[in-house]
């Protein structure tokens, strides 16, 4: 059976690593992985995406409207936006992080309120950390993505925390590898 994560955030926080560590990780637990290409404005500060499925013969990188069995949101807006994806029993792990798209930058239109509130509403399961403040803790506020992944490693109790480890000494530049192990074990235990 096929599983489905989707990867939403915004353009220049992590989340090509963050998909790229996924789809090694699973790889490696001998599942077939198809990661999708990161579609959005990525270099702007726009709204960005990527897919990862996995499991036994995996035939197309992309997830449909109710098919995600998680999504893992870097920022609360975009959880709210793609939450139409998510399977009426999936999960969704968020950073609590509020990023202001270009409409409320310019004065266009209020950032929305109470929207994690709002989201939890619906009766969808939210698990929801302040993974910036975690990553600044870990020595660097780009390192939300290897929080929220220790979030996410919650979710897969068959995973050996080894694998996660060797997935990231093999993903991520050896300069940053304490540093991002660090934020992924904050996630992990908070």
């Amino acid at each position: 059976m096929t599983k489905n994560i989707m990867i939403v955030g915004v353009g220049g926080q992590g989340s090509v690593l963050a998909s790229k560590l996924l789809g090694h990780l699973l790889t490696a637990q001998g599942f077939d992985v198809k990661v999708s290409e990161v579609h959005g404005m990525s270099q702007r500060g726009g709204s960005v995406v990527t897919y990862v499925r996995y499991g036994e013969r995996v035939y197309s990188p992309i997830i449909d409207k109710g098919e995600a069995d998680f999504i893992v949101s870097f920022e609360i807006l975009e959880t709210a936006r793609w939450l139409e994806y998510l399977k009426p029993d999936g999960q969704i792990v968020t950073s609590t992080q509020q990023i202001d798209p270009m409409p409320v930058l310019i004065g266009a239109m209020p950032y929305p309120e109470n929207l994690l509130d709002k989201i939890k509403a619906t009766g969808v399961k939210v698990d929801a950390l302040d993974c910036l403040k975690l990553a600044e803790e870990a020595g660097s506020s780009k390192a939300v993505n290897l929080v929220l992944l220790g979030r996410l490693s919650h979710y897969f109790n068959d995973i050996a925390d080894e694998a996660w480890q060797e997935a990231i000494n093999s993903c991520v530049p050896p300069k940053f590898i304490e540093l991002n192990k660090k934020a992924f074990e904050l996630g992990k235990n908070s």
